[in-house]
């Protein structure tokens, strides 16, 4: 999402130095890798309590790179192999998120959106959400050529990863829970958006192994970041989906919140916002139960750089939570370390909340 061009002078006196993230980087190879079924490792030691991420050089067999294509190459639009596993923590596990920020932001990096790297991750995504057992699909989305925060890049295609509860029944009320899984050229992306993902990951398994209060669709976007100024070159995905749903689709779906840089810590805070259109229905009942839960929170109604926008522009009623400002915002230096494990936790257990409802 766009914010802010650079990081500031004293921003950037804050960023760890080349060595240090050199280190820092070896340092999370060894605890970001995935197991065998593509769940992130701590996963395997966390399933009634919070564990630690287990260590070591254990080599993924389940997210092997997909064969690199061109840029504007159209991604596949079938879901990867997926071998359902029983659900099995019935709380938000903030280890389990911070493995996933790792992952995406260690082992795949920079995603573009009409990136192979980009792909990989959709993959990845796309095989952890089926294995939950949602009936998942691939939306092509379509990329101008354009300015990437400074890196020039070329037309090409990106991808939604979309995921329906079994037995959807689209004339019926329904939420829709989003985060955007590209990056701009040059960020691996741990908090804008690594740590949206995650979090929606871990809410997508605790929907699928809990009753929710309406039925949820999950969606990883492509294509959010921007090319260039203005509505026309940013959302690309959020957009084409709002726009290709069937009126009546439309018209049942009583929210959208799209997570949105959500891993910063700021005093234990939660940003909580709208862009100014919508309702404040959905905004303050996320407020409503972060208050329940204890958490403080940051409303505001100026708020339109993220993929609920598209949705808001149409009439929905939605929220974006996130976007508290950082320092290595955009930037090489958007890594693990910038993310709080703790604040995932708490947006985690807010939105289960309000998703039960």
């Amino acid at each position: 999402m766009a914010l802010q061009r650079s990081p500031t002078a004293a921003g950037m006196s804050m960023l760890p130095t080349a060595g240090a993230l050199a280190v820092s980087s070896a340092l999370l190879l060894l605890t970001g890798c995935t197991a065998a079924d593509g769940e992130p490792r701590s996963e395997q030691s966390a399933d009634t309590t919070e564990a630690t991420p287990a260590s070591g050089t254990h080599e993924p067999t389940s997210d092997q790179p997909s064969p690199s294509r061109p840029t504007g190459a159209t991604p596949s639009t079938s879901p990867p192999p997926a071998t359902k596993s029983p659900p099995r923590a019935t709380h938000f596990r903030h280890t389990t998120a911070m493995a996933t920020v790792r992952h995406l932001a260690v082992d795949i990096g920079p995603r573009l959106a009409t990136s192979p790297e980009f792909d990989r991750a959709a993959d990845w995504v796309q095989r952890r959400l089926a294995g939950y057992g949602f009936d998942t699909r691939r939306q092509t989305v379509r990329v101008p050529a354009g300015d990437s925060w400074g890196v020039p890049v070329d037309a090409g295609t990106s991808a939604n990863v979309i995921a329906t509860p079994p037995g959807f029944d689209p004339a019926e009320p329904w939420r829709l829970v989003g985060a955007h899984l590209d990056t701009v050229a040059v960020a691996p992306g741990a908090e804008d958006n690594g740590s949206g993902i995650a979090v929606l990951l871990e809410l997508a398994r605790l929907a699928a192994a809990g009753d929710t209060s309406l039925p949820t669709v999950f969606v990883a976007f492509g294509a959010e970041e921007p090319v260039g100024s203005g509505d026309a070159l940013h959302h690309f995905g959020s957009r084409l989906h709002v726009d290709r749903l069937p009126a009546e689709q439309l018209n049942t779906l009583r929210a959208m919140v799209s997570l949105d840089r959500i891993g910063v810590s700021d005093a234990e805070i939660v940003p909580v916002c709208t862009g100014g259109l919508s309702s404040l229905r959905v905004r303050d009942d996320l407020i409503s139960v972060a208050r329940r839960l204890g958490f403080e929170t940051l409303p505001c109604t100026d708020n339109t750089t993220s993929d609920h926008w598209s949705y808001e522009q149409r009439g929905v009623a939605v929220a974006r939570v996130g976007s508290t400002p950082y320092s290595a915002y955009h930037s090489p230096w958007d890594v693990p370390d910038v993310v709080a494990p703790d604040q995932l936790g708490r947006v985690g257990r807010i939105m289960w909340a309000w998703l039960r409802g």
